[in-house]
């Protein structure tokens, strides 16, 4: 039986905050000057993609890479030039970095033995610990033997041995299959409200994000573009950046302003059906649009479909989202011409 983690993980959570925090290589910038609180015990997510600067953000929190300039709080103290193991964190690597020589209660119990801890003293806490995981019954195996959901959930308790206030990860999920990814995803949450410790999670996975995270940052060319809960950043998104890398948003523009339309509040008729500005007869919203386009693809996705629009006048690309039971391929397949429009209180504005 799985040990309530409280038994198992005697520890509090701790914040973490960034203060006007950079970090150069050479001539280029990998983080530039942003400040950050990640509360104590939430589930943060860094997301972003390749090269905005996530992982350095990461690698400076667990001082596994020097700040440039700023500094980096954890629990109110400042650790910005102290050791890795004198933060309080603990680090899960995208690799796992476990030793392939030892079996997976010894890869656990390996720092302990380090430290001169007994044999039988190390071996019972790392015993423990598996536990937590649910991999006692793989203890005896070597890393070779164990999948790589299995390996990860090895990596995580022997991250989990000395006791951490923060869990930092990088990109935990990145080599696992689709459907293990979900599980584990899964598995994550559940351990870190179990644990109640604060994990710092990096990703270029939205919808990783989005299941995941209490806190979840954006991050682009070394900058925080946004952050807020999954609901806040996804509904509002802040920028044009934020909006198009989440998805799920057409970016439009209006009077020399922008603003976005969620692909499920986008809506779409045979062409010529709505006029430019209508009464829904809802309430008395204004429905604004009538975009012609021609129809590029429709991609069924199980409960509905993608639709992939391109605008006659030129304008980018738009996608809405229709209803399996909505479709019919005669007035929405490929190459159908189509009229677009949205209501007025689904329009978000962005900053300029």
């Amino acid at each position: 039986m799985v040990q309530p983690a409280s038994t198992v993980l005697q520890t509090s959570a701790a914040d973490i905050e960034l203060v006007h925090v950079s970090k150069q290589y050479g001539d280029a910038l990998a983080v530039d000057a942003i400040d950050l609180r990640i509360p104590g015990g939430a589930y943060c997510c860094l997301l972003g993609p390749s090269g905005c600067g996530k992982t350095s953000t990461l690698r400076m929190i667990a001082g596994h890479e020097s700040v440039s300039d700023g500094d980096i709080l954890i629990g109110g103290r400042n650790v910005t030039r102290e050791e890795p193991a004198s933060r309080g964190t603990a680090m899960v690597f995208q690799s796992y970095a476990l030793f392939p020589h030892l079996s997976a209660l010894d890869n656990v119990a390996f720092s302990l033995k380090m430290r001169g801890v007994a044999k039988e003293a190390r071996r019972k806490r790392a015993g423990e610990l598996l536990e937590l995981v649910a991999m006692s019954a793989y203890a005896a195996r070597k890393p070779a033997q164990l999948s790589g959901g299995q390996q990860q959930r090895v990596a995580l308790a022997r991250a989990l041995l000395n006791q951490p206030r923060c869990l930092l990860l990088d990109e935990p999920l990145s080599a696992l299959d689709p459907f293990l990814r979900v599980q584990m995803r899964a598995e994550l949450k559940r351990w870190q409200k179990e644990l109640g410790i604060t994990f710092v999670h990096v990703t270029h996975s939205q919808e990783e994000a989005m299941a995941l995270a209490d806190l979840v940052v954006v991050m682009s060319h070394g900058h925080v573009e946004q952050s807020g809960t999954p609901h806040e950043v996804f509904n509002r998104p802040r920028t044009e950046f934020v909006a198009r890398f989440l998805g799920g948003h057409n970016v439009l523009g209006a009077n020399g302003r922008l603003f976005t339309v969620r692909a499920d509040h986008l809506r779409i008729a045979p062409h010529g059906v709505t006029p430019v500005q209508a009464s829904s007869g809802e309430g008395g919203v204004s429905r604004f649009g009538g975009v012609a386009c021609t129809v590029r693809e429709a991609e069924y996705q199980g409960t509905h479909l993608r639709m992939t629009l391109d605008p006659l006048d030129g304008s980018p690309e738009l996608v809405s989202v229709l209803r399996d039971a909505d479709y019919d391929p005669q007035r929405f397949g490929p190459d159908a011409r189509v009229t677009v429009w949205w209501d007025e209180q689904d329009a978000h504005p962005l900053a300029a």
